[in-house]
């Protein structure tokens, strides 16, 4: 993709230009063509046996929580730990650096959500091998409602995956918390673990972008409007494309696509904790509005006729063995809710009004 920005970056114009006219540039123009020295080339990507399989999978995490749960802003530091699971021949045990991380969840969390950090010699012939990093999302308050806010994110993004070849490898798991100093046990919860961003773009055989200010001349007119209806189906108002919030931006090609990450201040989850951005000026997050960038008509028109095609193996996730621990009335009042998605991109007049005509320019 060649942009204003980029020419102008490139070619005699930046050569004779003043600072200010430069400024001016970099404020009005599209995203910056990526130079090859500032992007990640992808490399031959070799899986992590973790997220090869589904089955949940138990651990126990060693850690200094106390530590990690007062740093809630600032430098994050990484604490020594370990995890250990039941082998075949007996006890497994794996060291492991864990930090905090997060934005939200970092400053209100019992104990902030974590990355794991593994060295590849330790984690040989283990669960976790040629596990670099991976993140770990637990109940932000240690009860089994909170718990099942986990469920439910953990739900969409398989849900993302139906629908998506760009979505998370995510690996549901049942872990033990103890504090490696206070010799106390947190308690055991159901969580997930998640791949980092760089190795999704290696999977998917694209370049990770990391440049803030992509605008909508920017992204592939077809993953821009997936990804508007994407957020508008779990009704996450939570991101932002251009300051790389909550979403991740690879490019193939010459076509950026931007990917949805962190559902939990969606309204397809309803945590007690969400609050819609008060700029928005609606009550609640389950409220829908749509904030993805404009797209041409026709590519909403493929996104929904894909929604359609993809709503019963979406459904279908909220009744295999994988949703077993969702509580009933979760399961239901989810499946209510993604029925008034597809009640609005079933009735032409209101996908025009809520989202084609919505969108932002």
């Amino acid at each position: 993709m060649t942009t204003v920005l980029h020419r102008a970056l490139h070619g005699n114009v930046v050569r004779r230009c003043c600072a200010a006219n430069l400024l001016l540039l970099l404020v009005a123009a599209p995203l910056l063509a990526q130079d090859s020295a500032k992007t990640k080339e992808p490399k031959p990507y070799v899986p992590a046996p973790l997220f090869e399989d589904t089955k949940p999978i138990e651990f126990t995490l060693f850690g200094a929580y106390s530590k990690i749960k007062k740093e809630r802003t600032g430098e994050v530091t990484y604490f020594p730990g370990s995890l250990t699971y039941a082998g075949d021949a007996g006890p497994v045990s794996v060291p492991v650096r864990l930090r905090a991380r997060g934005i939200w969840r970092r400053k209100n969390c019992d104990i902030p959500p974590i990355l794991m950090n593994f060295t590849k010699d330790s984690t040989k012939k283990t669960l976790f091998a040629k596990l670099d990093r991976a993140r770990l999302t637990f109940p932000c308050k240690l009860n089994a409602d909170y718990e099942q806010y986990v469920l439910q994110e953990f739900q969409l993004y398989r849900a993302q995956r139906v629908i998506t070849p760009y979505s998370f490898d995510v690996r549901l798991a049942r872990v033990t918390f103890i504090d490696s100093e206070k010799k106390d046990t947190a308690g055991t919860w159901l969580s997930f673990l998640s791949e980092q961003d760089d190795v999704f773009a290696e999977r998917n055989g694209v370049k990770l972008i990391t440049q803030q200010g992509a605008g909508p001349a920017d992204l592939d007119p077809y993953e821009s409007a997936f990804f508007g209806v994407w957020q508008y189906f779990v009704a996450n108002a939570d991101y932002s494309v251009r300051a790389l919030h909550n979403v991740v931006l690879v490019l193939k090609g010459d076509a950026y696509i931007p990917v949805a990450r962190d559902f939990d201040f969606g309204g397809a989850v309803n945590t007690r904790y969400a609050r819609p951005p008060e700029i928005l000026k609606i009550r609640a997050v389950t409220e829908r509005i749509m904030r993805g960038y404009c797209a041409p008509a026709e590519e909403y028109e493929k996104v929904f006729a894909l929604f359609r095609e993809k709503k019963d193996a979406m459904y279908g996730l909220y009744s295999d063995p994988l949703a077993v621990n969702l509580k009933p009335n979760v399961v239901k009042e989810t499946l209510k809710y993604f029925d008034e998605f597809y009640a609005v991109i079933n009735d032409p007049k209101r996908a025009q009004r809520e989202i084609v005509k919505a969108c932002l320019g």
